[in-house]
């Protein structure tokens, strides 16, 4: 038995993320990706970079505390290799190369800023095969504070993919022509889904686990677009404070939830799909394995 520690950090537009796991390998038998731990740091980068166009001083310091303290605990548990993916805000940041130059100076931390194909890439590699069936067609959504990657499947096999500049923080600051952008996807989703029939959306995105969480659901169910739209207005209904202190959502998940849940209803009724299914999957696991199979490449 051989038992290896990756690292991924994952740059959004509404928070930074550690995830360390242990790829445990065994002659005959498939590598297993166990998670370790998992940190999370509410900085919300999207809302400098969206509105202001570039990220401020305050979040560049606390963005280069973060990767000093995830350098640590890298060291900590031993970690062999690690890889640093930044997301929509950092994109377009108009000082976003010249921080990350600044990072690696004070950190020792590589930075990659990664576009939305790339992204949607890296989290396909993680292990789809228990969620899509050859004979199924399946809408991808994954929704981040900046952008929503869409991935259309069909008969086990990628037939259209796509970004959209329409992400939670967007929505929640009213940033850009959303108008314009929600008929863009609604024609988008139309156009790639016609004539597929019984079409099952995949959900990944911290917002749609913590529906799914919520839900009480246990692994591997659905959630219906009934549920879903009643949980949407469920929420809507809630003040912001009222959405932390009586459901324990964080004051970071609050108020980008709401916009998160109107995406994939969206879509959900732009496909005329009836159920989400959550495979708890990100751009972190997607790291993880992209750099278990660079290193098995590379051998």
């Amino acid at each position: 038995m051989d038992i290896k520690k990756y690292a991924a950090i994952d740059i959004g537009s509404n928070a930074i993320r550690l995830l360390i796991s242990n790829i445990v390998t065994k002659k005959g038998n498939e590598p297993q990706f166990k998670k370790s731990s998992l940190v999370r740091v509410p900085i919300r980068l999207g809302e400098d970079s969206f509105i202001k166009g570039f990220i401020s001083e305050k979040n560049k310091d606390r963005m280069i505390n973060a990767m000093n303290a995830f350098q640590l605990l890298m060291q900590v548990h031993g970690i062999e290799k690690y890889r640093a993916c930044a997301t929509s805000a950092m994109r377009d940041a108009s000082n976003g190369d010249e921080i990350i130059e600044e990072i690696k100076k004070k950190t020792g931390v590589e930075i990659d800023v990664i576009d939305g194909k790339t992204e949607a890439s890296i989290i396909f590699s993680t292990d789809l095969s228990d969620v899509i069936k050859d004979n199924h067609s399946y809408l991808y959504v994954d929704v981040g504070g900046g952008s929503t990657e869409l991935t259309v499947f069909s008969n086990g096999k990628i037939v259209s993919a796509k970004s959209f500049k329409l992400g939670t923080v967007r929505l929640l600051n009213k940033l850009g022509n959303t108008k314009e952008m929600w008929k863009s996807m609604e024609k988008w989703i139309k156009s790639n889904t016609k004539g597929m029939k019984k079409i099952i959306l995949i959900g990944t995105g911290g917002n749609i686990n913590k529906i799914y969480k919520m839900s009480g659901k246990p692994p591997g169910k659905s959630l219906s677009y009934i549920y879903m739209n009643a949980h949407y207005k469920f929420l809507k209904q809630m003040s912001y404070s009222e959405r932390i202190s009586e459901l324990s959502l964080n004051p970071d998940r609050a108020d980008v939830i709401i916009p998160a849940t109107r995406i994939y209803l969206n879509a959900m009724k732009w496909s005329d799909s009836n159920k989400v299914i959550v495979p708890k999957i990100g751009l972190a696991d997607g790291i993880i394995k992209t750099l278990y199979l660079s290193e098995k490449i590379d051998l």
